[in-house]
């Protein structure tokens, strides 16, 4: 069985830097790692991306600045995994780029009742991909988003497709959480059949109040949060987003949980210690993700967890407690470390396209139909 090597590239919603991996992958599909390697954000870089998520000055100017300076760090990362692998860049088949989303507004805008024509809204994720092609002599593809958009869906989650290759198991049904910035659960049915979406804040949340009240990026393992009491009228005010209460198919963004929205939350609860907070929004992430499994994939076998969420240690206890009596794994115990997870989905997608094969899923995004993904940017 013929195989080929791509690289998938993800910067994803916590804004900490690019990780990457080159992979080997035959004609089915089946995917192999071969390498990783992470690029961070210097905090100059992270404070531009996470201002870009908001309207500002001369954010057309800056949007195209930063989309140059997200393919050079991408290219970082290329030229380190074909150092580690000694592999050449004629070698490589592709590279899957995702870019940096900075907005996340699908099917909110430009309907046209008088011609029939549904909303479709807009997606965008900076990236330069001609100027990656051009520094690291490879072919890119990237856009993945658009035109699912433009088939009527949300554009997004995109990697459910790729855990059913990689995590699905026969006659059992498998769901898989990613907690990145943004959770997104894949529920992989017995049946073979597949539903995904975005369930609420991931790390994003945490990630800002750890930063704030700590210089620290994250909380690492959660243990600030541990030393903290949960505020049961403030998680009640969390939980009641209105997102949370959607039925599928849904995504987001830092488009609404973001600081803002937490601090007008925050507005009645002044007075609580740092800590306390923390403490709440680690159990608000848990508690979103859970509802959402309980509610839609109750027959659920096991739960694997993958994205920088799956390394909070407690975080994952807080999941364990929220789902009694279900398996709570580190997508590592399967073959995959939780931080390969993403990037090696945009691997898998650059070769789902440039065989010029479907990888959406139109009852996750709600499109009208499968599509291929993606636009390619010959080296």
């Amino acid at each position: 069985m013929s195989t080929s090597h791509f690289i998938g590239l993800m910067s994803g919603t916590s804004l900490d830097g690019v990780d990457g991996v080159l992979a080997r992958l035959d004609s089915a599909g089946q995917l192999e790692v071969l390498a990783h390697d992470f690029v961070p954000f210097d905090a100059t870089f992270r404070s531009e991306l996470l201002a870009l998520n908001q309207s500002g000055p001369n954010e057309l100017h800056r949007s195209a600045l930063a989309g140059n300076a997200i393919a050079r760090h991408y290219a970082d990362v290329v030229a380190a995994l074909l150092h580690e692998t000694e592999l050449q860049p004629s070698q490589v088949s592709a590279i899957g780029a995702h870019g940096q989303t900075v907005r996340h507004r699908p099917l909110e805008f430009d309907a046209d009742p008088a011609r029939h024509q549904p909303a479709v809204g807009y997606t965008l994720q900076l990236i330069n991909p001609a100027l990656l092609a051009e520094l690291t002599g490879i072919d890119v593809v990237a856009d993945f988003r658009s035109r699912d958009l433009a088939a009527g869906g949300q554009g997004a989650p995109l990697v459910p497709a790729f855990h059913q290759g990689v995590f699905a198991q026969p006659g059992r049904c498998v769901a898989v959480l990613n907690i990145g910035g943004i959770a997104n659960l894949s529920l992989l049915k017995a049946d073979g059949s597949v539903l995904g979406w975005d369930c609420g804040p991931g790390n994003a949340l945490m990630d800002f109040w750890c930063a704030r009240h700590t210089g620290q990026a994250f909380d690492r393992d959660g243990a600030w949060a541990t030393t903290g009491q949960l505020h049961p009228e403030l998680l009640f005010s969390l939980a009641s987003e209105p997102f949370l209460h959607k039925p599928p198919p849904k995504s987001t963004g830092r488009d609404l949980f973001n600081p803002s929205w937490l601090l007008q939350h925050l507005t009645s609860f002044e007075d609580l210690k740092p800590a306390d907070v923390q403490a709440t929004l680690c159990t608000y992430t848990a508690y979103a993700c859970s509802q959402d499994l309980l509610r839609y994939g109750p027959e659920a076998s096991q739960l694997v967890v993958c994205g920088g969420g799956a390394l909070n240690g407690e975080l994952m206890r807080q999941m364990t407690a929220h789902l009694p009596g279900l398996p709570v794994l580190n997508s590592e115990a399967l073959g995959l470390p939780p931080l390969q997870v993403e990037a090696a989905a945009f691997a898998w997608l650059a070769f789902k396209t440039v065989r010029r094969e479907t990888s959406s899923l139109p009852n996750v995004t709600g499109a009208q139909g499968a599509r291929v993904l993606g636009a390619i940017y010959p080296r």
